[in-house]
């Protein structure tokens, strides 16, 4: 069992991942003066690991294996692993070996600062060059003592390199001298100045034999990797793999043919098309493409020329065509990548706009004489997008036969979790346990909607919590510099001042529907609450159909249901996006269809709240209202437990409704009856909406408004009772402005004259109205 668990995760690559995080885990335990020895041998074999990955910067493993030897100097494992990685601490020094350009035609300032500027490189690069010369010839000594016969060789090698460095450099520093004197004086020769560019050219190719011997010797250490094996370590891609896999072995049949003499006149196609959604891994896949492509002799360079519409299209007649052109040339005998490569066909593009062009031009250039076969095109782009962009293409789509189509699916969390070890581990930082869970949290977190980016957003989280470890202050110990545990995923946020269970609780009325919504909340945290013990969750399906007339709190109530799911950690989002039907209608077809699908983008994570949605049923045979039901279906079923739609309206109407389509009943299980606010509950929510802005009522104006609510016909309607006070609160106003005896409590009091005047314009004609027209005459 323990092999069979290995071997799968040699697999996927993450053994590296999974034994240097159970290292660090281990150091993390012990303490330096009781555990100096065992701190000492993790330290040396994280280091090792480390060297393992085969990276340019090898300060960290050095740092290690110092620490592992100041902790046990007896450690001669790490006294031999630092003996055989030290020597690539100075191996880039080279690099800043840059002189500035000289010319016989400039004038003697600029010759003059030209030499002063190359003695001054010459003299620091020989400083350093000396300081490698001893600190290689320090690392013989130790490879001797450790009898490392593999690394000698080469360590000798560069010792001779620096050897001719320094002499030439010396030679330089004398010629350049002479030079700037040369410059200074009445006399002025151009033997100097040959001299000078001869020597630079002589220290350059020195430089330049130090980097090959370094490139010769790492090439030679690292086992031979296939473009088929970088394929095989990145994470996930199951299908496009065996498809990749499959397409290799018929080019390297093909390329057998060719060997043994064979001829193949109609040559299979390179060009390929790449869909998904951000951060899936398109560009990384042409890369990977265009090395296979070279490994197997089917394209001479591995080179990737990476461009989209902005680079393409031009802003005046005839820049198009050159822009194309001119990418087409640099990518000859490699591969062209055109990202998002639908934006050049856009449905609202103007006359003036050349995306049109840019694809004639590419389909003319594809097919010449010159450049057909020479090169690989690629396009990348979100699904739905390029299929309708190819579609729109015919020439352009049969140059993209479709067994070259590959899709690559969003990552799993799983897998978005090992794409964020290896991440970690490239900026020489491994996870704890906690440190995975935390990850693991915030990636299902951050997936939302489409939008979402996967490999691009695990990288964000692991840059942030490296930020976040970085500003916490004392990390003196090594050990605090190399690990990301939970604490370091963790976001800070904001408490809700909105507090919905609160809010819940203080809404007047509706008793039975706020039992029904502290049910349906405590089911979803005990089904939480089951995930986090391992037991299966039992499925949780919350779409909800709302009845009642207006005003009787169905949004109100809406809103603070989506808000108590966040709070479960069911809903990321937890906000409400309230619709009716013009949100969804169109005015002609396939329209009403895509604006569906972006307004249900709109509310994943959230609530969608269609108000009056049995105004999408019409009886006229033309209205694109059931391409409305039956999209809301098929999306529903699409996302699942992302998104929560409420259906809102009359009683009678939305049965019909829900009658009109069996997909739609079958998926909305919870129906919430809203009644009729009582005039006793009208009366209460008046109190509480003048408690917020510190006004009262007197017994006369409750013994007015009570009566009105009871006699008058309301229709339970709510939103009366704003309007109500709003229009008293205007009275009142008035009424204050124009006494000469105003007191301090009368600007928080509204009396039975100031809801008067607004009482007759908001009443309804009923058995009551002669009574109250009466009292508006008195």
């Amino acid at each position: 069992m323990k092999q069979k668990k290995k071997t799968d995760i040699d697999k996927n690559g993450s053994q590296q991942v999974h034994t240097e995080r159970n290292i660090f885990e281990q150091i993390s335990r012990l303490d330096e003066k009781t555990d100096a020895e065992q701190l000492s041998e993790l330290l040396t074999e994280a280091a090792q690991l480390s060297a393992i990955r085969d990276k340019t910067d090898v300060q960290l493993p050095v740092a290690w294996l110092q620490k592992a030897i100041e902790l046990s100097p007896q450690n001669l494992r790490a006294k031999e692993a630092l003996a055989e990685t030290k020597w690539m601490i100075n191996k880039e020094f080279m690099d800043q070996l840059q002189y500035p350009i000289i010319r016989e035609t400039d004038n003697r300032a600029t010759k003059k600062y030209a030499a002063e500027e190359m003695i001054a490189i010459t003299n620091r690069f020989m400083q350093q060059t000396h300081k490698a010369k001893e600190h290689l010839k320090r690392q013989k000594e130790e490879l001797r003592k450790y009898k490392n016969d593999q690394l000698s060789p080469f360590v000798n090698d560069l010792s001779a390199i620096l050897e001719d460095a320094l002499s030439i450099g010396g030679e330089l520093v004398e010629v350049a001298e002479a030079y700037e004197q040369s410059i200074s004086g009445v006399f002025h020769t151009a033997i100097h100045y040959d001299e000078v560019k001869r020597k630079i050219e002589q220290l350059l190719k020195v430089k330049e034999k130090w980097q090959q011997r370094i490139e010769a010797y790492e090439i030679q250490k690292k086992q031979h990797v296939t473009p088929l094996n970088e394929l095989d370590e990145m994470v996930g891609m199951i299908n496009v793999k065996k498809r990749i896999k499959a397409y290799y072995q018929f080019l390297q049949y093909q390329h057998r043919r060719r060997t043994l003499g064979f001829n193949q006149r109609d040559q299979m196609s390179l060009n390929m098309v790449i869909t998904g959604n951000p951060g899936t891994g398109k560009t990384t896949l042409a890369r990977t493409l265009a090395r296979i492509y070279n490994h197997l002799g089917v394209l001479p360079r591995e080179n990737v020329i990476e461009t989209n519409r902005s680079q393409l299209v031009g802003a005046y007649v005839g820049q198009t065509e050159e822009n194309v052109g001119q990418l087409v040339e640099k990518a000859l005998g490699g591969v062209l990548f055109i990202d998002e490569a639908y934006t050049l066909n856009r449905s609202d593009q103007s006359k003036d706009d050349y995306g049109q062009v840019a694809i004639d031009t590419l389909v003319s250039l594809m097919t010449s004489e010159k450049y057909s076969g020479r090169l690989a095109v690629i396009l990348a782009g979100y699904p739905d997008e390029m299929r309708q962009f190819l579609e729109v293409n015919p020439g352009l789509r049969s140059r993209f036969p479709q067994a070259n189509h590959l899709h690559l699916s969003d990552y799993n969390d799983y897998e978005l979790l090992e794409i964020g070890k290896r991440i970690a581990l490239n900026n020489d930082y491994v996870l704890t346990s906690s440190g995975e869970r935390a990850l693991l949290k915030r990636i299902e977190r951050e997936r939302v909607d489409d939008t979402f980016g996967n490999a691009r957003a695990v990288h964000d989280v692991i840059l942030d919590a490296i930020f976040s470890k970085g500003i916490k202050g004392d990390q003196a110990d090594i050990r605090e510099l190399t690990i990301l545990e939970e604490d370091d995923f963790t976001i800070d946020e904001e408490e809700s001042i909105d507090q919905p269970q609160k809010q819940l609780d203080e809404m007047i009325g509706l008793e039975h529907v706020k039992e029904e919504v502290k049910t349906l909340v405590s089911f979803v945290q005990v089904q939480h609450m089951r995930g986090q013990q391992g037991l299966p969750a039992i499925p949780v399906q919350l779409h909800s159909v709302f009845t009642g007339n207006p005003g009787t709190g169905k949004t109100t109530i809406a809103k603070i249901f989506a808000q108590l799911l966040k709070e479960c950690g069911l809903l990321k989002r937890g906000h409400l996006i309230v619709s009716s039907r013009a949100d969804f209608v169109a005015g002609y077809i396939g329209q009403t269809a895509l604006k569906t699908r972006k307004l249900i983008r709109q509310a994943l994570g959230g609530v969608l709240f269609i108000d009056e949605a049995y105004s999408l049923l019409s009886d006229i045979t033309t209205d694109f209202g059931k391409e409305v039901i039956d999209t809301l279906v098929d999306e529903m079923t699409k996302h699942n437990e992302n998104l929560v739609v409420i259906l809102a309206g009359y009683p009678v109407e939305m049965e019909k409704l829900l009658a009109s389509n069996p997909g739609l009943r079958s998926r909305f299980k919870k129906f919430l009856h809203f009644p009729d606010y009582t005039a006793e509950e009208m009366l209460k929510m008046m109190k509480a909406f003048l408690t917020r802005y510190e006004m009262s009522l007197t017994k006369a104006a409750e013994q007015l408004l009570l009566e009105y609510f009871t006699t008058t016909v309301t229709e339970g309607n709510g939103r009366l009772v704003v309007n109500l006070a709003e229009g008293a609160i205007q009275n009142q106003a008035r009424r204050i402005m124009e006494d000469s005896h105003t007191s301090e409590s009368s600007l928080s009091t509204l009396t039975e004259r100031d809801f008067i005047n607004t009482i007759g314009p908001n009443r309804k004609e009923d058995k009551t109205s002669a009574s109250f027209n009466e009292r508006d005459r008195s």
